[in-house]
C-alpha cells in the first residue's frame, strides 16, 4: 500500500528526518513511536504532501506522491495534532462542508454524515456549534473530517492528545474499529495507546528507525531480558549476591528496597532460561523466608527507554 524509501528531511543544516524506509501494508494499524522531536510528525506531513523531503521516495499504490499529487491524496484521510476545526458552525453544516471540498457526490452526502456519525459517535452533537464541544468530542469531528469521503488510508497526529481518560479509551475503540476496514498510520509518544491499538510499532530517534515490528517481536528482540523480584527476611544483600549470583543466566543482582528485615532485590536475567526451579531451590538451602516471587517480561517502556536515551 505505502513504500517509504530513504525519506530525509533538512530544515536548514537540521536534519529532522534522517533516511528512513519502511513498508506499511494495506490494514495494518501502524503506530510511529518516538519521544518529542523524533521526526514524527515531519514524516507524517511528507506522508501526506504537505511537506516535500529534501531526498527519498513515498510511493502510493506505486505511484510517488509528487507524480500524481491529487489522486494520490484523495486516497488519504488526514487529522493533524490539532484539528483544524472551524468553531463557528455547526457540526453537521461543517461536515457538509468538508464533504463538497472534497467533491463527493451531493446526493451521497447526508447518508455519508449520517454514518460518521455513528462510527464516531457524534449523533447528540451534530447541531452543536463545535466551539462549545469539550476536546474529545473535537476529535471525533476532526476523525469525521479526515474518514468523510471514506479514504483507504487514515493518518493521525497524536489523536489523543489533550484527552482525559475516558477520551482516550473512547477514540482509541474508534480507532480499532475504523482499522478494521483501513490502513491507518499514527504518531504518539504514549506507550499505552500504541500497545492497546497497534498491529506493528516502529520507533524512530533523532530522525532515525530504531525499532520496527510486532509488540511481541519488539519484546524479544530487546536485549532478550526479564526481570525477576524477590521479597526475602532475614536475609542480607551480599549473602543473596553470593547465593544467588552464580546461576547461568543471571547478569545482575541490585536492592530494590530494604525495610526493617525485608530485603527485595532485583534480577536482571536472560529470557532464554527459565530461572525459577533454580532460584526456589537455592532460595531453600538458606533460612531465609521467601515473602514474594514475581518475574517481569521486558516492557514497551524498558525498550522504548533503552532505544531512544540518546534522545
Amino acid at each position: 500500500m505505502i513504500r517509504v524509501e530513504n525519506l530525509t528531511k533538512y530544515f536548514n543544516e537540521f536534519c529532522a528526518v534522517n533516511q528512513i524506509s519502511l513498508e506499511i501494508r494495506k490494514g495494518e494499524i501502524l503506530g510511529l513511536l518516538g519521544p518529542n522531536g523524533a521526526g514524527k510528525t515531519t514524516t507524517l506531513r511528507m506522508l501526506t504532501g504537505f511537506l516535500r523531503p529534501t531526498s527519498g521516495t513515498i510511493r502510493i499504490q506505486d505511484r510517488t506522491i509528487h507524480e500524481d499529487p491529487l489522486r494520490t491524496k484523495k486516497l488519504m484521510g488526514y487529522l493533524p495534532e490539532s484539528a483544524p476545526l472551524y468553531h463557528e458552525m455547526i457540526v453537521y453544516d461543517y461536515l457538509t462542508f468538508v464533504a463538497n471540498i472534497r467533491g463527493m457526490d451531493k446526493k451521497q452526502i447526508p447518508a455519508r454524515i449520517r454514518h460518521m456519525a455513528g462510527t464516531c459517535g457524534l449523533h447528540g452533537v451534530m447541531h452543536q456549534p463545535i466551539g462549545e464541544l469539550s476536546k474529545g468530542f473535537k476529535q471525533r469531528v476532526g476523525l469525521a473530517h479526515a474518514m468523510i469521503d471514506d479514504p483507504e488510508i487514515l493518518i493521525l497526529d497524536e489523536p489523543t492528545s489533550g484527552l482525559d481518560p475516558n477520551q482516550i479509551i473512547e477514540i482509541r475503540e474508534i480507532i480499532r474499529q475504523i482499522g478494521k476496514e483501513k490502513t491507518i498510520i499514527l504518531s504518539t509518544h504514549i506507550l499505552s495507546e500504541a500497545e492497546a491499538t497497534c498491529d506493528r510499532v516502529v520507533i524512530i530517534s533523532q530522525g532515525k528507525i530504531v525499532a520496527d515490528g510486532s509488540m511481541e517481536n519488539l519484546k524479544q528482540s530487546a536485549g532478550g531480558k526479564c526481570l525477576i523480584y524477590i521479597s526475602l527476611q532475614n536475609a542480607d544483600f551480599n549473602a543473596v549476591e553470593k547465593q544467588l549470583g552464580g546461576l547461568l543466566g543471571v547478569e545482575n543482582i541490585s536492592v530494590e528496597d530494604r525495610d526493617a528485615g525485608r530485603l527485595q532485590v532485583r534480577l536482571t536475567c536472560s529470557s532464554a532460561v527459565d530461572l525459577r526451579a533454580d532460584l526456589y531451590r537455592k532460595i531453600k538451602e538458606t533460612d531465609w523466608i521467601l515473602l514474594e516471587f514475581m518475574q517481569q517480561s521486558q516492557s514497551l517502556e524498558n525498550i522504548f527507554r533503552e532505544l531512544t536515551k540518546d534522545s
